[in-house]
């Protein structure tokens, strides 16, 4: 684990928005997980943004970049979880990971489904590649913040265990989960 907490921890932060990529639409999503990430981080981080369309070769351009490239610990993405057809966010994060993980998306669903039925719609999903912790969220800014807050607490102790930047988290707001005997 890597725990030198002089550097900045780079996470990634991607709008997939057709829309939002042209100019015809304002960015909701990416300043909202900012926002959020900025209330529960107290540890330095920087954020590496991204606006870009539904396009799966170009999400996980995207995606490997922000991995292999910039060296991102966590990249959060927002839209294109739904079942339209331009909504291929999974399809491209499983397609980069090496190792999926499903919690995150069943998490997020339960927690959304107290809010509006329509959550059994949303297929966000998580992924592994590298060093990197890739997370896919919905694109409403309220629903960005319930499923955040919710997966959050797991999200230091995984990326210690991938060897990544130590996460320290404001416990007054989102109390972050690592074992007593680590």
């Amino acid at each position: 684990m890597t725990t030198d907490q002089s550097t900045f921890a780079k996470i990634g932060i991607v709008t997939v928005s057709d829309r939002a990529s042209r100019g015809e639409y304002e960015d909701l999503g990416g300043p909202a997980i900012h926002k959020e990430l900025s209330q529960i981080l107290i540890s330095p981080w920087e954020p590496v943004t991204r606006v870009i369309a539904d396009d799966q070769e170009l999400i996980e351009q995207t995606l490997i970049e922000l991995a292999d490239t910039e060296n991102c610990c966590l990249i959060v993405t927002t839209g294109g979880t739904g079942p339209a057809t331009r909504d291929v966010t999974p399809e491209a994060t499983e397609a980069v990971s090496e190792k999926l993980m499903p919690g995150f998306g069943e998490l997020m669903r339960q927690v959304s489904l107290k809010f509006v039925p329509t959550a059994i719609l949303s297929r966000q999903t998580a992924g592994i590649r590298g060093k990197s912790l890739m997370v896919n969220l919905p694109g409403k800014p309220s629903a960005i913040k319930d499923c955040l807050d919710a997966v959050f607490p797991a999200i230091p102790y995984c990326i210690d265990l991938i060897d990544g930047p130590f996460l320290e988290t404001n416990s007054n707001y989102c109390k972050a989960f690592r074992p007593k005997n680590k």
